[in-house]
């Protein structure tokens, strides 16, 4: 049994574990290693959305941003995805990871420009990326052979970890809470720059990525998934989606990741960006829309046992206020980040 905290990040604790040093979790998860050497990574989110079937300025913003991606210095990683948000703007966001901050920030700013610093006919476009040191930052899988999202870009899977399968277990994973409570700094606020949007956040902002592939089940474990457990999953990301503020969620997406040749897949993820971990925590443990979501898991999963079919994960992010970065074109004012400002900057 691994520690999920690398050994070269571990250090002495002055903030304790949520469980005892002998706890013994009740079935495998797995986290994503980095080389040692890779001291921070970066997911940015680059989205463009529109009203209806996507116009043709989107369809030339996606397969420009996919170009820059492939260019030197692009990211090692990068999917597709999309939504329609609460606002019923059809939205596709390409994600990029990286895990060298030199090569993201040689890249970035042409790509910036191309993204947002253009007006383009009948769209908006936004990019929202964090550049987290991995002491900030956790994974959870629930099988090592699949890797998504950042993980792809790390140089492997641990054994068995210990710290999941209880309350706290993604705030012991990440490495910064061995003597961090990561509480949140500040509001977020608003600075407009033309015709351009951009959110500067506050201190321990919160980012997870919690996905489903249910690509491998079969028959009957399909059925029960699609069934019994994404209509309970698609409830509670609709309630973020639209009334996550009053609990300090800030913004909610629940996406189908697209093939590479565009069409659905059988994937999905959520994506929501919160005003701190421990909101995050408090919704998980206790609020009913999650309550129901872990529930209908449980029962899917001690349903089936070891021989569950579905794969899940997560990522999760505590970033510095220096770590982020939220701009938006043209979009409309409950676009991600833009709903959570209450001060405005001229």
């Amino acid at each position: 049994m691994e520690s999920a905290i690398p050994a070269h990040l571990e250090t002495t604790r002055t903030r304790h574990k949520r469980v005892p040093d002998d706890y013994q979790p009740p079935y495998p998860s797995f986290v994503a290693r980095y080389k040692p050497a890779v001291s921070r990574v970066v997911m940015a989110y680059f989205g463009v959305q529109s009203r209806g079937t996507a116009p043709v300025a989107a369809m030339e913003a996606l397969a420009d941003i996919a170009g820059r991606f492939a260019a030197e210095d692009g990211p090692s990683h990068w999917d597709r995805a999309h939504y329609v948000d609460q606002a019923g703007y059809e939205t596709i966001v390409s994600v990029g990871y990286w895990d060298d901050l030199a090569r993201f920030d040689a890249w970035f700013e042409p790509a910036r420009e191309a993204w947002t610093g253009q007006q383009r006919e009948r769209i908006g476009t936004f990019i929202e990326a964090l550049r987290p040191s991995v002491e900030r930052h956790e994974t959870l899988f629930s099988s090592p052979d699949r890797p998504e999202g950042v993980a792809v870009v790390a140089e492997g899977m641990s054994g068995e970890v210990q710290e999941h399968a209880y309350w706290g277990g993604m705030r012991d994973r990440i490495p910064l809470s061995q003597v961090d409570p990561m509480s949140p700094g500040g509001l977020p606020e608003l600075i407009r720059d033309g015709g351009r949007l951009r959110v500067k956040a506050h201190d321990n902002l919160c980012l997870i990525r919690s996905g489903q592939d249910w690509s491998d089940t079969e028959a009957s474990e399909r059925k029960l998934y699609l069934d019994d457990v994404e209509p309970v999953l698609r409830e509670g990301m609709d309630f973020l989606r639209d009334d996550g503020i009053a609990i300090g969620c800030y913004a909610n997406r629940y996406m189908r990741v697209l093939s590479a040749e565009g069409s659905m897949s059988e994937k999905s993820y959520g994506q929501s960006w919160w005003k701190s971990l421990a909101a995050l925590e408090r919704w998980a443990e206790s609020h009913p829309t999650h309550v129901k979501i872990f529930g209908a898991a449980m029962k899917y999963l001690s349903t089936l046992g070891p021989s569950a079919k579905l794969r899940l994960y997560h990522e999760v992010t505590v970033a510095a206020a220096d770590e982020q970065f939220f701009e938006y074109l043209n979009c409309h004012a409950k676009t991600g980040m833009l709903a959570a400002v209450e001060t405005v900057v001229a």
